[in-house]
């Protein structure tokens, strides 16, 4: 269909060979369809590729404008077509007339997709052809449950905060912090269902936090969205208290406490998949303040191929992590998804052969095949104790949560010079900060530059809504600024596409969907060893790891850019010069 596409347009003068070879560049870099690259590039509008495409398969249009691509409401077609298969298959049923199932959908030749619609509605099915956004448009119209919050919102702000309470019950509260978003009971009393919509929207706009909090005036509810927080329909004043007393309850934490934080868990079970929430109620000056944390194991992901590294990058670190001892440190501020990044290298070099241990404060990923450790300070567990015990269970692979102090530094380097890989995670700017940072905590400099194998640093960029972005020149003097900074090639960039966020309602507005990590990865050569162990200096340590070939995180970011994966003013904010 690309191939035909290219000519249908060329033919009727829509498109240029130039500007064909260029877009057939674009979508074969970024794995997507010629048509939505020729859109992206402004080489035609996506009606003018539809109606070309329309016109050539002798399929009927349908659209907004001639009022076709509007789906009937009173035939239950939600029921036929399911919310998940259209959106898989970008398709949406229009009406039945006759026995016979009309639908639009993106590409009507995929004879397959409509024998499986014919199957599932048991009619002849009648193909449309449509727009991809306008398509997502209207599927988010006809499926889209996204006013629920606003909604049950609006109908609790109308019940009376006497009748609210009257109409909890046992039912609503004995939950044994277990609550399943699929089986709500509609006569639930008006906070259960507050609580209900808070947590369906959160993961509904894959939400990592969840931020209530009463002022003198006014209630706040944000959501944290890819690393920022945006506000939503926040409930009202007087149901604040009994709110947080609901999710208490969940979480099995005192609901009489409110003078001392308080920190629990609970899980939901939502489409068919368990989600934990981690809850942390402080007490402020207005009242508590109330954070959730929810961790949806099905966003995760622990592919080490798609979590940012360039390909050199990926190669050094899994070398270092397949070596039979030594250490290996990941630098970054927390929430950067340093534990993402040690899981999923884990994931990748785990083998039976091996004993593989972790020691954690929390542990937020289950993984199989490895022995993980909770740290449990309070009764004396921590990392340093923890990982003394390790050494007796006959360890291969340790991975420790994080290096907080000078004890558990030196435990660390004793296992790696006992003959053991130890991963671990502190808190630097940058990745060779960690070097003058663990001769501080009290390593001997002669010794970390025996030991240390790798070390490397990451932050989390936000990724650009595919269906959104759209193409943007930089000016000049930041084009030299990123060939510079980035080490590239200038006479490869025709090659090279920017764009930058929009927004829609795929991505609620932001103009981004999910994040990616950018890293700097260091494995230690004989020249930066003999640094450390001679003089320590940072700054020729830097130039080493220069000379070496290794791309530093900014360097890193604008790899990403000239990939159409972010934006300049992302890692413009995100990195500095120097990193």
């Amino acid at each position: 269909m690309a191939k035909q596409l290219s000519e249908i347009l060329v033919e009727q003068g829509t498109l240029k060979e130039d500007q064909v070879k260029r877009a057939q560049l674009y979508a074969k870099q970024n794995n997507v369809p010629l048509s939505e690259a020729i859109v992206k590039f402004g080489f035609a509008t996506e009606e003018q590729v539809t109606a070309a495409l329309s016109k050539h398969f002798s399929v009927p249009y349908a659209s907004k404008e001639n009022g076709i691509l509007v789906p009937e409401k009173e035939q239950n077609l939600q029921e036929i077509i399911p919310e998940k298969f259209a959106r898989e298959n970008m398709v949406i049923p229009l009406f039945i007339e006759d026995d016979e199932l009309a639908v639009a959908v993106l590409d009507p030749t995929n004879l397959f997709l409509l024998d499986n619609i014919k199957m599932m509605s048991g009619k002849q099915v009648q193909p449309f052809i449509a727009s991809k956004s306008q398509l997502l448009r209207v599927i988010d119209a006809f499926y889209s449950n996204k006013n629920l919050l606003e909604e049950v919102m609006n109908e609790a702000a109308k019940v009376s905060p006497e009748a609210a309470a009257a109409s909890e019950s046992d039912e609503d509260v004995d939950v044994s912090g277990y609550l399943d978003l699929d089986k709500i009971s509609p006569n639930s009393s008006q906070y259960v269902k507050q609580v209900n919509a808070i947590l369906r929207q959160a993961i509904a706009e894959r939400t990592s936090d969840i931020h209530l909090e009463m002022f003198d005036e006014r209630v706040s509810l944000r959501f944290r969205i890819d690393g920022s927080l945006y506000e939503r329909t926040a409930p009202a004043k007087e149901s604040v208290n009994a709110i947080i007393s609901r999710i208490k309850i969940l979480s099995k934490l005192d609901i009489a406490e409110k003078r001392l934080p308080q920190d629990g868990s609970f899980t939901i079970h939502y489409q068919n998949r368990s989600i934990e929430v981690r809850v942390s109620v402080c007490p402020a000056v207005y009242g508590e303040k109330l954070v959730l944390r929810i961790l949806d194991k099905g966003t995760g992901d622990m592919n080490i191929d798609k979590l940012g590294f360039e390909p050199d990058q990926k190669k050094a670190f899994l070398e270092a992590a397949n070596l039979p001892h030594g250490l290996i440190f990941l630098t970054g501020p927390t929430g950067s998804g340093k534990s993402t990044t040690l899981n999923a290298v884990l994931t990748t070099i785990r083998t039976p052969e091996l004993n593989f241990m972790t020691l954690e404060d929390p542990v937020e990923y289950k993984l199989a095949g490895i022995s993980q450790v909770q740290v449990k300070p309070s009764i004396g567990l921590t990392f340093a104790a923890g990982l003394r015990s390790f050494l007796r269970q006959d360890p291969d692979v340790i991975l420790v949560g994080e290096v907080r102090d000078n004890e558990t530094a030196e435990a660390c380097l004793k296992a790696a010079l006992t003959g053991h890989l130890v991963l671990s995670t502190l808190h630097t700017n940058d990745a060779l900060g960690a070097v003058p940072r663990l001769i501080d905590m009290g390593m001997e400099p002669f010794l970390l530059a025996s030991s240390l194998a790798l070390v490397a640093a990451q932050r989390l960029v936000r990724i650009l809504c595919p269906y959104c972005k759209v193409p943007h020149i930089p000016d000049p003097a930041l084009l030299a600024q990123i060939i510079q900074e980035g080490h590239l090639n200038p006479r490869d960039k025709n090659s090279w596409t920017f764009f930058k966020s929009v927004g829609c309602p795929k991505c609620f507005g932001t103009g981004f969907m999910g994040r990616r990590a950018i890293y700097e990865v260091y494995r230690m050569t004989e020249e930066m060893r003999n640094i450390i162990y001679k003089t320590q200096d940072l700054v020729e340590l830097k130039r080493a790891g220069e000379r070496s070939g290794a791309l530093n995180l900014r360097a890193n970011g604008w790899h990403k850019v000239i990939r159409g994966l972010t934006t300049v003013d992302e890692i413009l904010s995100i990195t500095t010069a120097n990193e």
